[in-house]
């Protein structure tokens, strides 16, 4: 893994974050997005929760990676089988999250969860980020069917990408 190319990613992503949320006034806030059934304000929730889940997502890897594939395998075809009750927990989460935080707030703790990547991503070895497992491919469409650490690293700016080109608070 090219650790100066995350490091430079989640840097760019702080940078549009902080940008994005400081430039919406609340009625561009409160508009839909395009292509989602999120307001403006609750998107920028969900893209700040692609960040905050990888602590977890991390986590799953350090475990099933040190266990035979078929246990992320099997793991990962029974999230699969949960994939509605997925969406429905997703889009409220992020529905509730949205109507509750501040953008003030997503902000701080945006920042705070790009710091914390930074330091994570430092004390990686490189056989942590090569050790991988089988994730539910049909949960995120940046997820897939076999991801190392490293890609697990690379997810949520896939993700915040994404969901930027969904935002319409310069319409």
């Amino acid at each position: 893994m090219e650790r100066s190319l995350a490091h430079e990613e989640w840097e760019r992503v702080r940078r549009e974050f902080h940008q994005l949320v400081e430039q919406a006034d609340e009625s561009a806030l409160r508009r839909p997005s395009n292509g989602t059934r999120w307001s403006n304000r609750q998107l920028l929730f969900h893209i700040l929760l692609g960040y905050l889940i990888i602590r977890a997502l991390l986590r799953l890897v350090r475990v099933f990676g040190h266990l035979p594939d078929g246990a992320s395998r099997s793991y990962a075809r029974l999230l699969n089988a949960g994939t509605k009750p997925f969406d429905v927990v997703n889009f409220l989460g992020s529905y509730a999250g949205g109507n509750t935080m501040s953008p003030e707030r997503m902000v701080v703790m945006f920042d705070h969860v790009i710091d914390k990547l930074h330091r994570r991503l430092d004390a990686e070895s490189e056989s942590d980020l090569a050790r991988g497992m089988y994730y539910p491919a049909r949960w995120d469409p940046f997820f897939k069917d076999y991801m190392t650490l490293a890609d697990v690293y690379r997810f949520p700016t896939q993700h915040f990408d994404f969901h930027r080109r969904q935002l319409t608070l310069d319409n």
